[in-house]
């Protein structure tokens, strides 16, 4: 039987511009990371690594869905070629600031700035999602292949960068980071024939994609997946690092985004029937489950265990969110309202990587890991309670309201 995956890639210009999301994603897994090696090397103060990790993705998060409600009223090239420039720059900038020794505050100045960023994930989606609109099992394997995607930086991304400046010099896996976001997305941006058309009018008419009640139940919710994946980064660094082997977290990291990467190899071979909404939550509350034995790991293979079964749980629930999103968003407004369950996450990895830093500063890693299992816990939470509006759909497939189809002239807002 051929392979749901090279099926896909049938239609032309598809593996151009997946290659270069790849390439143009890398930085999602290595500037944070990075970062938190870089000051970690030279300061030794993982309060301070994790407080810029954290500004970097709260930067991102307030920007990157403006950047890609800009997308959708004026295309991807337009707009995602000056905001790179300006990111690439702020990295540059706070590279110069940490090899000079300035300020803290000069420091914070530009990791804000780097936030701009693109979210290129959020751009070849969108891609798939045009070329097979109304196709469900063709967008359920691309889906599935954007996560493959994803877990492949991260299991190479902080290797690299986590690598280069614990070998290297400090600043060498954020300078890569940065050569890897503008080969990737001015690569993408020349890819013309792919590029959803943009919908200036309307998107502009509807306002923020946000308005969904259940895309507000997705954001939620990864706020709290966000902070699971922020606090076992910073807190594994640590682990490796009182464990005398500070190298070796970007081997144990790799692992648990090799366990997503299986799995979301896997499920994109399914064809599921039943409620997304269903599966989703489930997916929530086995992410949440599986925090639970990192507080027993002593030692860094346990740990690298504990992390890959952990791992099984992401990709299958990030495949089935970009289905949801799909269904609770106007596809005029489909970039912005993939950017906000990106939003979430990187609000959640703020949170999270900031509190596992101070927790490892006082009490230390192993104690640290409560943070990730409270973060799970939440999640659950907010999964449990948002449930229903998740199996109501507000939009169809046209992108039309269907309170304004039936005549009601209303819209459901939380």
């Amino acid at each position: 039987m051929p392979s749901p995956y090279r099926a896909i890639f049938a239609a032309p210009g598809t593996a151009s511009f997946s290659v270069a999301g790849f390439l143009g994603r890398m930085p999602l897994s290595m500037m944070g990371i990075g970062i938190v090696t870089m000051i970690s090397q030279v300061t030794g103060r993982y309060g301070l690594a994790g407080a810029l990790s954290a500004t970097l993705a709260m930067s991102a998060a307030v920007l990157g869905p403006q950047v890609s409600r800009m997308v959708d009223r004026y295309g991807q090239r337009r707009v995602l070629r000056p905001v790179t420039l300006v990111s690439v720059a702020a990295a540059t900038g706070l590279l110069l600031c940490v090899q000079q020794g300035a300020p803290d505050w000069t420091l914070f100045a530009f990791t804000a700035v780097i936030g701009v960023v693109p979210s290129v994930g959020a751009m070849t989606r969108a891609r798939w999602a045009d070329i097979y609109e109304g196709d469900a099992r063709s967008l359920h394997t691309a889906y599935s292949w954007e996560s493959i995607v994803d877990e492949v930086c991260f299991i190479f991304g902080p290797i690299i960068s986590i690598g280069l400046s614990t070998t290297w010099f400090p600043e060498a896996g954020p300078l890569l980071a940065g050569v890897f976001l503008a080969i990737g997305v001015f690569w993408l941006t020349a890819q013309r024939g792919t590029e959803p058309a943009p919908h200036p009018q309307t998107a502009e008419k509807r306002g923020s994609a946000l308005r969904s009640p259940g895309l507000q139940v997705l954001t939620l919710a990864f706020v709290a997946t966000g902070a699971i994946f922020g606090s076992v980064d910073v807190v594994t660094v640590a682990f490796a690092e009182e464990s005398g082997r500070k190298a070796a977290a970007s081997l144990v990291l790799a692992v648990y985004a090799l366990g997503s990467c299986l799995a979301g190899a896997v499920f994109g071979l399914l064809h599921l029937k039943g409620e997304p909404s269903r599966r989703w939550l489930l997916g929530i509350c086995a992410m949440a489950v599986s925090m639970i034995p990192l507080l027993l790991a002593g030692s860094l293979p346990l740990l690298a265990v504990a992390l890959f079964v952990a791992g099984l749980s992401i990709a299958p629930t990030m495949v089935t969110t970009m289905a949801l999103v799909e269904k609770h968003v106007p596809r005029t407004q489909l970039t912005e309202g993939m950017t906000w369950t990106g939003t979430g996450l990187a609000i959640g990895v703020a949170l999270g990587s900031s509190a596992a830093g101070w927790v490892v500063d006082a009490s230390g890693a192993e104690s640290a890991y409560v943070v990730p299992v409270v973060s799970g816990a939440l999640a659950v939470v907010v999964g449990v309670l948002g449930h229903r509006r998740l199996r109501r759909p507000v939009t169809d497939r046209e992108g039309r309201d269907e309170h304004e189809d039936s005549g009601s002239g209303e819209r459901a807002v939380a």
